[in-house]
This record gives C-alpha cells, sequence and structure tokens, in this order.
C-alpha cells in the first residue's frame, strides 16, 4: 500500500522512474561507445574496466557483481581483455581457488581514458544541476539497487 502512496504523490502521470532510467541508460551507453570508439571494446568490456580504474584487484565474483553481469559472460569478457593484454589473471595470495584480476599497464591506460571520459560525459550532463539535485538522483539509485538486493 505504501508504494502506491509513494508512486502516485512522487511520480508524474506516464513518468515513470524506472523507464526514463532505462531510456538514460541507452542514450549514456551510446555515447560512451562513441566517444570511445578508437579502442574498440564493448560496452561490457569499457564497464569491467572501469570498475577496475581504481587499481585495486578484484576476485572474479567482486567484479561481477560490479559490472552486475553473469558469470559465464564475465568470462567472455575476461578472456578478451585478457587477449588484448589489458588484464591478467592470477591467484591470490592465500587462497590459490581465488582468481584475481589486475590490469596490465595498457589496461591502467585504457581505464584511465575510459574514467576521464566518463567525468567528462557525467560534467556535461550535470553541469546545470544543483548539489542537492544530484543528490537526491543519488538516493534514488541507492533505492533502486537496495530494491534488487
Amino acid at each position: 500500500m505504501k508504494s502506491e502512496t509513494m508512486k502516485s504523490e512522487s511520480v508524474p502521470p506516464g513518468r515513470s522512474v524506472l523507464l526514463t532510467l532505462q531510456r538514460a541508460t541507452h542514450a549514456t551507453l551510446q555515447l560512451i561507445s562513441t566517444e570511445l570508439v578508437d579502442l574498440d571494446l564493448t560496452a561490457s568490456e569499457i564497464n569491467a574496466l572501469a570498475n577496475l580504474a581504481d587499481g585495486r584487484g578484484r576476485t572474479v565474483s567482486q567484479l561481477g557483481a560490479a559490472v552486475g553481469i553473469r558469470p559465464t559472460t564475465l568470462t567472455s569478457v575476461l578472456d578478451r581483455l585478457e587477449r588484448r593484454g589489458h588484464i591478467t589473471r592470477g591467484t591470490r595470495a592465500g587462497d590459490r581457488r581465488s582468481v584475481l584480476i589486475e590490469l596490465t599497464e595498457s589496461g591502467r591506460a585504457t581505464a584511465a581514458l575510459i574514467e576521464q571520459t566518463l567525468a567528462d560525459i557525467e560534467g556535461r550532463a550535470l553541469a546545470g544541476l544543483s548539489a542537492e539535485a544530484i543528490a537526491g538522483f543519488h538516493t534514488v539509485l541507492d533505492a533502486l539497487v537496495a530494491e534488487g538486493m
């Protein structure tokens, strides 16, 4: 009952938050692909490298949770990134069963370019918004992520 009340009070008719988010996601992915076309990477590969851009290695399960794709899809993404020399897969200290994904020098350079491109796109898109509006958007995104858990 509460969700019906919230929906009727907070979402104008014909203005679904999820549908708008989906449209924004597709438009953003298209823009990212266009701006990074010279890298010849798929959206999933860009996503994986962006999530590794902080330089911390991730296990396959950690990276899978971060990028939000199925393990079988992630395996093929990692295979391609490894063939291109952007990542290495090794064992984790103290746990030989756990595979650790890390960026190579080439991967760090590519991830840095991706990170800068994402920051540029975000900066352009959000330039006219107040800090309060951006904080509200993050609140909505956090609520949607929590719903999916």
